[in-house]
């Protein structure tokens, strides 16, 4: 015995049937070639086709077994062509390949037919917020377009007084089985019918009003609350308040993405807010009490005397809530002073005095090093210094 069949598909000599099919199928699924197009794949291909076919068949096997040419008889050819050949199997398609391998096979049970009720679709809808709204949280009319249950036909899609029919073509299954002819064999396999689209029954009397989708496109009005604390690009869930799905199926969510309108004051970072406060130059050097806007109405901030351009004053608490908590943000507020440009002569006067008082008519001036912006710092950085 030339070739030893069970050593090429890797079972025992006493293999039951359902163990061979097995070790073919795993075999197969490697070296079939529409996967591996190598030659020596090819050839291996072929050898475990051959084997297997020898093995599956009870009187092929049994002659194999006593030595015997098991393709004894056969014609021209039928050794190297099993199943239709090998050249049939190397044009065999691999999607038929599988269907063939994993088909539902005869006297299965079928899946049965689907629902046709199913889940409506999610909806997004765009809602602009001023940032005091985002802040402490608002309520929301908001019209939106969507589906929902046909009040003619209740969402079965029937004309009223009428009912689903069973379809003829499945007998109400929801799926035909038809029987194929590939190189393992017949093998049956199964389809969505396509009277009835799988759904196992059929409309003879579509309701006029949604035309047998058991749904209607309207308009509705709904008030929604809008959380404190929200930002731009939050988006918020409304479970349920989607679209009604097909045949009055459960609706489906709807989701509020949150849009932040620019404040003409504020910045916002997170919770907090800055903005930036300009003061003269004689009340940075001699301090003052300011009156400054907030999200909460005027807010008394004390500009401590000698006070320079870039300082920073926290207001604690007078930030944007926290979304997920309890307290605020901060409002941060960054001073600048500013350096009068023009001076009757009586105010160059006195400023001239107030020089020469603290000797700065001919100030020395300190250097400090400068500061790198963000382009220069990225080049040094990819020039190694």
């Amino acid at each position: 015995m030339a070739t030893d069949y069970y050593a090429m598909l890797g079972v025992r000599r006493d293999a039951g049937q359902d163990e061979i099919k097995k070790a073919y199928r795993r075999l197969a699924r490697e070296l079939h070639p529409d996967v591996n197009p190598d030659p020596e794949t090819q050839e291996k291909f072929k050898e475990i086709t051959q084997a297997y076919e020898v093995l599956q068949d009870p009187e092929k096997r049994q002659m194999y077994d006593l030595g015997g040419d098991p393709f004894a008889g056969a014609g021209a050819g039928a050794g190297a062509a099993g199943f239709g050949g090998f050249g049939g199997a190397a044009g065999f398609p691999f999607s038929e390949f599988v269907d063939a391998m994993f088909g539902t096979a005869a006297g299965s049970a079928a899946r049965g037919p689907k629902g046709r009720a199913r889940r409506g679709r999610n909806a997004t809808i765009r809602v602009d917020l001023d940032l005091s709204e985002c802040a402490f949280g608002a309520t929301r009319e908001l019209t939106v377009d969507t589906a929902v249950v046909c009040s003619t036909c209740s969402g079965e899609g029937t004309a009223p007084g009428t009912h689903p029919a069973t379809c003829d073509v499945c007998s109400g299954r929801g799926e035909i089985s038809e029987v194929r002819r590939s190189f393992l064999g017949q093998v049956m396999t199964t389809r969505p019918c396509p009277a009835c689209q799988g759904f196992g029954t059929v409309l003879p009397n579509p309701c006029p009003e949604c035309d047998g989708d058991g749904r209607v496109r309207t308009r509705r009005t709904m008030k929604v609350r809008i959380p404190a604390g929200v930002e731009d690009g939050t988006h918020i869930q409304l479970a349920g308040e989607g679209e009604v799905g097909p045949g009055g199926g459960p609706s489906g969510d709807l989701f509020l993405e949150v849009a932040q309108r620019p404040h003409p004051i504020f910045e916002r970072q997170g919770d907090d807010l800055h903005c930036t406060l300009t003061i003269p130059m004689v009340a940075g050097a001699l301090g003052a009490t300011v009156s400054v806007e907030s999200l909460d109405g005027p807010h008394d901030v004390d500009i401590r005397p000698g006070t320079q351009s870039g300082q920073v004053i926290p207001l604690y608490g007078l930030g944007v809530k926290h979304l997920n908590g309890s307290g605020r943000g901060d409002l941060i507020i960054h001073v600048t002073v500013e350096t009068p440009t023009r001076l009757d002569p009586e105010q160059e006067k006195l400023l001239r005095e107030l020089a020469k008082m603290r000797g700065e008519e001919a100030p020395p001036g300190r250097f400090q090093p400068g500061q790198q912006g963000f382009f220069s710092r990225l080049r040094d950085a990819f020039n190694g210094r």
